[in-house]
């Protein structure tokens, strides 16, 4: 107990309804439980790490973490301590809660030897004093139908693919693989469980009320073999007169191939009635907008940060990924924290890198936060150096580190978590 006479522990299964309670009204939701949603939370949570702050027998915060993998340039992934359902009671913000519980789950993260902590940050202002730093971005875009200038008659894919609605149980099955071929291509995505499966098709059930169903199409390679999935749903609107004014919302889309992405963008920017598709959250070098006839005709509604890493094993960070050119760079690496601080000798090339100690004299000095922001390949040393988040100590650094950390190919995480 401490000071202020509040308890980090891990809840117990009988808390665990006080501690959905907590979760909700910490992000101002109805704190409403039903017994069918902390039973399947219990499923979801299995192996989780889930903790509450509590004041005598009363939950004031709340926080879970559990085991992912992060996929990093070159296709290698890393062991990440993923961080979620983070609320704090109004009543007791302000007051260090989130610190203490910050502070304890890092600290067992890196003794698991975890090499990054991930998360998605609710507000901006909060993560980056635990050492977080931006590291993908988001982009979503509200196309309109009619100006798109595709053809409105859907045939098949040029290729001679095919694209098909499928069935819940399909995609349970079908899904898993599928997108483990797709994480292994794109940085920055993250390892799903079964459960985040059995949510999706219905088996399972963590949120409030009904949840209805989404649909569900695949496209199909020439061969026969499934290289993409979609889910989506679509309102029930109509203007005066009787004209269909319905929205399609895309719940989330995977390909491992372009031909796939494609013909899945296509079909559902082709389907009748749907005047207006909401991409859903993509990755901003997405093939979407630039896939149509007129690319104006998605409207770009967010550009935003979205997931947040935190090092906590520099060397093993950045001997993970690959690099598209040889180079040599010493790191100076603050670190508050203590958890991941110090002088580090990145030495990278298209064959391999090491990343080791170092006495040498820096070239660069940064935060472990921005160069959190720099791992994945997405944020600019150039920039970062302008805006005074990065010191250049020898003269060159900034444009050569530019050089072997920028990735061709943005990263991005299609998860939310």
């Amino acid at each position: 107990m401490s000071n202020d006479g509040i308890d980090i522990r891990f809840i117990r299964d009988d808390e665990r309804h006080a501690w959905l309670r907590a979760l909700k009204t910490g992000f101002l939701q109805s704190s409403v439980v039903s017994e069918e949603q902390v039973a399947g939370r219990r499923v979801a949570d299995a192996g989780a790490r889930v903790y509450g702050a509590f004041e005598g027998e009363r939950i004031v915060a709340t926080y879970r973490s559990f085991a992912q993998e992060l996929t990093v340039p070159g296709g290698g992934v890393v062991a990440a301590d993923a961080i979620s359902n983070v609320a704090v009671l109004p009543t007791h913000r302000r007051r260090g809660v989130l610190t203490r519980l910050m502070r304890e789950d890092l600290a067992a993260a890196k003794e698991r030897g975890d090499v990054v902590a991930t998360l998605i940050a609710a507000e901006y202002a909060i993560y980056g004093r635990y050492g977080f730093g931006p590291a993908t971005s988001v982009a979503e875009w509200s196309v309109d139908v009619p100006r798109t200038g595709l053809d409105p008659r859907w045939a098949a894919p040029e290729c001679g693919g095919r694209v098909e609605l499928v069935e819940p149980e399909f995609v349970r099955t079908a899904g898993p693989e599928l997108h483990e071929r797709v994480r292994r291509g794109q940085p920055g995505a993250v390892s799903r469980t079964q459960a985040w499966w059995d949510v999706w098709t219905g088996v399972l059930r963590v949120y409030e009320g009904e949840r209805p169903m989404p649909a569900f199409v695949a496209y199909r390679s020439p061969a026969g073999e499934v290289e993409g999935l979609a889910a989506y749903s679509v309102d029930d609107a109509w203007s005066g007169g009787g004209q269909a004014a319905n929205t399609l919302t895309v719940k989330w889309l995977i390909g491992t191939s372009p031909e796939a992405q494609r013909a899945l963008w296509h079909f559902l920017c082709s389907i009748d009635w749907v005047v207006t598709v909401e991409s859903g959250q993509r990755g901003p070098d997405d093939l979407l907008p630039r896939l149509l006839p007129d690319p104006r005709a998605a409207r770009v509604k967010t550009l935003s940060d979205w997931l947040w890493v935190r090092l906590l094993d520099v060397e093993r960070a950045l001997e993970a990924r690959t690099y598209d050119v040889e180079g040599e760079l010493v790191l100076e690496v603050d670190d508050p924290a203590g958890l991941a601080g110090g002088r580090f000798l990145l030495a990278a090339s298209p064959k391999g890198a090491s990343c080791t100690r170092s006495t040498r004299g820096a070239d660069l000095a940064l935060d472990v936060t921005d160069l959190a922001s720099l791992w994945l390949g997405d944020e600019s040393v150039a920039r970062l150096a302008a805006l005074g988040r990065v010191r250049e100590v020898r003269a060159g650094a900034v444009r050569e580190a530019d050089a072997l950390l920028r990735t061709s190919g943005r990263p991005w995480c299609p998860d939310m978590f």
